[in-house]
């Protein structure tokens, strides 16, 4: 598979990523909630080396949503497009949907799932990974803005 582009909304910030992804998850915690307003969020992980703005695209505007992370979007159209944070040193994460077209892996789990919103329902079979799951633990006592 050729690198994976996407971006905003308007267009204004775009960027690609060279396979392979690290994962693809739908993260169902408080904080990916409200950054989006939506259900859920589907992430894809990069290695930053292999993450990349296009030529042309606008900065993206940053929000430090924690002591530790950082969310970036369009300063334009408000478009959530990225999650960064040092307890995932030298990974960017990709709002799913804002990539256009395929990418090199399909959903590998869900996480946080006892934080998921009551009014939605599961579809899939996919692993279901709770606060408590040891893969989680660096991220459980995050402590955010507004907390």
């Amino acid at each position: 598979m050729n690198e994976m582009q996407g971006r905003c909304l308007c267009g204004a910030v775009r960027f690609a990523v060279t396979p392979p992804s690290l994962f693809c998850a739908h993260c169902h915690c408080r904080w990916c909630r409200a950054a989006h307003g939506a259900a859920f969020v589907s992430w894809i992980g990069a290695a930053l080396e292999r993450f990349r703005l296009l030529p042309g695209s606008a900065e993206p505007r940053w929000y430090a949503s924690s002591q530790q992370s950082r969310r970036g979007f369009c300063g334009c159209c408000g478009t959530p497009l990225f999650y960064a944070s040092t307890l995932c040193p030298g990974e960017m994460h990709v709002a799913r949907a804002t990539i256009d077209g395929p990418v090199d892996r399909a959903p590998d789990c869900h996480v946080f799932h006892d934080q998921r919103v009551d009014w939605i329902g599961n579809a899939d079979a996919l692993p279901q990974y709770t606060a408590d799951h040891p893969g989680l633990a660096k991220f459980r006592a995050v402590p955010g803005r507004g907390s």
